[in-house]
């Protein structure tokens, strides 16, 4: 039998272990062995139990619309011969790579209001 809890997987986890355990009893291989082999396998699938989410799933949708906007930027600026580090250094960085502070300092020079009392998210939503 598989060794540790199993609580800390997800229902979706415990479900594709079941069905992997099954596949491997149809094929004559002892219960105990398809457990084992059933969660091996779905820890290599997945790392473990519960986890977050995948990558990227931490960011706000604001961050990730202003990381593709700079992506689409310094794609544009490679397609016509242009070095993506030469010129203006504000255009190159990610909003969401930015301190705080940073962030304010950009929205002061844009005037936006209230960017004092602004979280992060905010401030990348506002800039972007």
């Amino acid at each position: 039998m598989p060794r540790g809890d199993k609580s800390k997987y997800t229902d979706k986890q415990q479900r594709k272990a079941e069905h992997i355990e099954e596949s491997y009893e149809k094929r004559g291989v002892p219960a105990d062995e398809a457990e084992a082999r059933a969660w091996a396998t779905v820890n290599k699938q997945s790392g473990g139990g519960e986890r977050k989410g995948g990558s990227g799933q931490d960011k706000s949708a604001t961050a990730k619309r202003a990381d593709r906007k700079d992506s689409a930027h310094r794609a544009a600026q490679a397609r016509q011969g242009e070095s993506p580090n030469r010129g203006n250094s504000s255009g190159n960085t990610s909003l969401a790579k930015m301190t705080v502070r940073e962030l304010q300092e950009k929205a002061r020079e844009r005037d936006i209001p209230g960017r004092s009392k602004m979280r992060k998210d905010e401030l990348i939503e506002a800039l972007s």
